[in-house]
């Protein structure tokens, strides 16, 4: 298992990677091409958009492929979108490149999860899941480092050379090292038919739609603070890059940390139960700083501390909620990767634009937008999961 967790691991950490290596440089970014705040934060969303809206094209391919395929590609345009926004004259075009790179990167998050339902199922994917998350951890751990070392030595741009440079490491272990989960006979042709009919069954499936949504408000809380925390940190708090990139390391610790705790839970209490107290330690922690924010009551340990422990509630949810999510869909487990993955990246791309529109540089309104997102994954909590599941069967297929 540790083998398949450490190759799924490095595929998916080229997209957090592409995230979290360019925050400390987006101030610098918006100074270099004369943008705004805003302007460099939509950056981030049209990423995100791109990267949700691409994953409803990867999964059925996935599904009559092979998963292999679907990742060369994805690498190959992410390759792509790297070169172009490494030279981007302007805001635009860095949005546009932005956008292309998104579009790549996805098959490289979407395929790993459909690789660990084609492996295992119930605990043991979330314990496969958990061990992929811990190998995706080093990205905010050592990618802002890493972006800030550049920034200082040859300035942002080159961060985007590194990242082709993860892409090319990607489309090697992909070639040589990555086994095929998906044998020729449990390939289904795209039918659209077919297609649009799961996916109709899907999207009326209240325990997938709640679940999916669920981590989608947990996914778009971190994506609110990925994309406000250098402004805040930076500015209202006057970090520079490296504080920056230490503190941003710290809070998301907190999900990474927590996330490993998530497979061994669910053996021991079942995934449901281990959702639950994910979605009540997110709430609260969220609540606690909200209040101390409007109070005026927040000063940096404040905000890192509520943020450390919110995150550690998500580290929870997200891996559990994608895996209690597909179960039950064995049969099309390509394409509900996918659409979960497409509405939880659109609910995460929204949540920025949203609080974009109200973001000042300062901390009060990224902890709205958060406690937003905390009180949306509660409630629905609170309806899809009032009653508990029993505990998915153990197997390997």
């Amino acid at each position: 298992m540790f083998r398949i967790a450490l190759m799924l691991g490095l595929l998916s950490v080229v997209g957090p990677f592409a995230i979290d290596m360019y925050l400390p440089a987006l101030p610098r970014i918006a100074e270099d091409l004369a943008a705004t705040e805003a302007q460099i934060q939509f950056s981030l969303t049209a990423y995100f958009v791109s990267y949700g809206v691409a994953q409803i094209f990867y999964g059925p391919l996935a599904d009559q492929t092979g998963r292999k395929l679907p990742i060369l590609l994805g690498a190959g345009i992410f390759l792509l979108g790297a070169v172009g926004a490494a030279m981007a004259p302007s805001a635009a075009a860095l949005t546009l490149w932005r956008a292309v790179q998104g579009f790549g990167g996805a098959a490289m998050m979407v395929m790993p999860r459909a690789i660990v339902r084609d492996l295992y199922r119930g605990p043991d994917a979330t314990r496969l899941m958990a061990m992929v998350m811990l190998v995706i951890s080093v990205s905010p751990m050592l990618a802002p480092m890493a972006g800030s070392l550049v920034i200082a030595v040859s300035g942002w741009r080159v961060v985007f050379v590194f990242m082709a440079t993860l892409a090319l490491i990607a489309i090697a272990i992909t070639l040589f090292a990555l086994p095929e989960t998906l044998p020729k006979e449990r390939r289904v042709p795209v039918n659209l038919r077919k297609l649009a009919g799961n996916a109709k069954a899907l999207m009326t499936d209240g325990t997938f739609m709640g679940l999916t949504f669920i981590g989608g408000f947990g996914m778009a809380s971190f994506f609110v603070f990925l994309a406000s925390a250098s402004f805040v940190y930076m500015g209202q708090f006057g970090m520079d890059s490296t504080q920056f990139s230490m503190a941003f390391a710290l809070n998301a610790l907190g999900f990474f940390g927590a996330s490993q705790f998530a497979g061994p839970a669910a053996a021991r209490m079942g995934v449901t139960r281990v959702v639950r107290l994910g979605v009540g330690l997110f709430f609260l922690s969220n609540m606690v700083l909200l209040c101390a924010a409007l109070a005026g009551l927040a000063p940096l340990p404040v905000i890192m501390t509520g943020l450390f422990c919110a995150n550690a509630g998500l580290g929870l949810v997200i891996p559990t909620t994608a895996v209690l999510a597909l179960e039950p869909h064995g049969d099309k487990a390509g394409l509900a990767s996918s659409l979960g993955g497409t509405l939880q990246m659109l609910t995460g791309g929204g949540m920025i634009m949203v609080s974009g529109l109200f973001f000042d540089g300062t901390a009060l309104p990224m902890v709205m937008a958060t406690s937003i997102c905390a009180t949306m994954a509660m409630g629905l909590a609170l309806v899809f999961l009032s009653r508990e599941t029993p505990a998915p069967v153990v197997q390997d297929i």
